[in-house]
């Protein structure tokens, strides 16, 4: 899979892109990630990329131009095929399913906004989808673009092993189930005893017991999400097709 970013602050992505699970998946060319910066198609001599807003108000917002001409040059003839998502504190929540639906693409373009945001241009004629990781708003969408990427990075093929992505939260439509390892007590606390046991019918049922109890205590939207006929559920199995072009 390919991941083009698009940013005017390419040094953001170095520390997440050369650690850990990211960079064993780029170096074991799973994953290969494409960092644009936008201000190599800035306007002028001193490469702009932003100006104020018409009709007034604080703030600059980022440039129609250097934009689409960063996308274009970059992706050429996929321009019209690639999805192209805008990072954007008004956009679509980021969930699980949508991180699921990304990892099927061969590729995918992600602009960081920043500023007061971009030119609606951007948004009308240019994405085909716009996404945010939360109700809460940063600097840039940089730090956006990297949560998306490490999300949808290690549901790839050969990334991580599949039988760990079985059972963790989200996967089910519940949060994860708690989990020990050794030693079996420490400063007095000790472990299950049914994790002991060897019998794994009662470990599955605990475990389901506590994932239901952890979810029902910090999200019970998802429970009325998981337990709801597809065509009520937010997100249901409802295609994400304004992440897709056309």
């Amino acid at each position: 899979m390919r991941i083009d970013i698009f940013t005017i602050f390419p040094g953001i992505f170095r520390g997440p892109l050369d650690e850990s699970i990211l960079r064993r998946a780029i170096e074991r060319q799973l994953l290969h990630v494409a960092v644009h910066d936008i201000r190599e198609h800035g306007v002028g001599r001193h490469r702009s990329v932003d100006d104020t807003p018409y009709g007034g108000g604080p703030g600059m917002v980022m440039m129609a131009p250097p934009i689409f001409e960063s996308v274009e040059a970059a992706l050429g003839n996929d321009v019209h095929t690639v999805p192209i998502i805008l990072m954007s504190a008004s956009g679509e929540r980021f969930n699980q399913e949508i991180a699921e639906d990304l990892s099927r693409q061969p590729r995918v373009a992600l602009i960081c906004g920043r500023y007061e945001g971009v030119d609606q241009r951007v948004r009308d004629h240019l994405v085909t989808g716009e996404l945010s990781i939360g109700d809460y708003v940063l600097t840039g969408g940089e730090l956006a673009a990297a949560v998306i990427i490490d999300a949808v990075a290690r549901l790839l093929p050969g990334v991580i092993d599949a039988a760990s992505l079985d059972e963790e939260s989200h996967s089910s439509g519940l949060l994860e189930y708690p989990h020990y390892t050794r030693p079996a007590e420490f400063r007095g606390w000790g472990i299950p005893e049914v994790l002991t046991s060897g019998h794994h019918g009662q470990i599955a049922a605990w475990r389901n017991a506590r994932a239901l109890e952890l979810t029902r205590a910090r999200r019970p939207d998802l429970l009325a999400e998981h337990h709801s006929p597809p065509q009520a559920r937010v997100g249901g199995n409802v295609e994400h097709s304004d992440l897709r072009p056309g």
